[in-house]
């Protein structure tokens, strides 16, 4: 696609484009397709090209202005090192969520392989 032959940039295509060929050819559930398509609306949208536009409510992640590559460089290095829900447009509270499903599965592994009963009279792991 040549964005250059049209007047206006084509939003929705863009999102056809990214969501359902690239991702979606990958992705073979309806609703985690459906659920890329409406995730990528918020960065295929004519709002992306308002300076005051951010992807999340806290302002951390929004598009970078055109600069020199460093300037890229550093917005990465500057973004958090563990993506907030925000950035998918999720509650907060999917952090706690997804924080306590690691816990439980941590718990769950530690607990599988610890040994079952003490051999030869000696102290048990307890």
């Amino acid at each position: 696609m040549f964005l250059e032959e049209y007047d206006d940039i084509p939003w929705t295509a863009l999102n056809y484009m990214v969501a359902e060929a690239n991702y979606g050819g990958r992705v073979t559930d309806d609703r985690d397709r459906r659920l890329i398509s409406t995730i990528l609306k918020d960065f295929y949208s004519v709002n992306i090209l308002k300076d005051s536009y951010k992807f999340s409510p806290s302002g951390v992640y929004y598009a970078p202005e055109n600069g020199p590559i460093d300037s890229y460089y550093e917005y990465i290095k500057a973004l958090p090192l563990n993506d907030l829900p925000e950035a998918f447009g999720m509650h907060p509270n999917a952090e706690v969520s997804g924080a306590i499903f690691d816990t439980n599965n941590l718990s769950q592994t530690i607990i599988s392989i610890l040994p079952k009963e003490a051999v030869g009279g000696g102290v048990s792991q307890e």
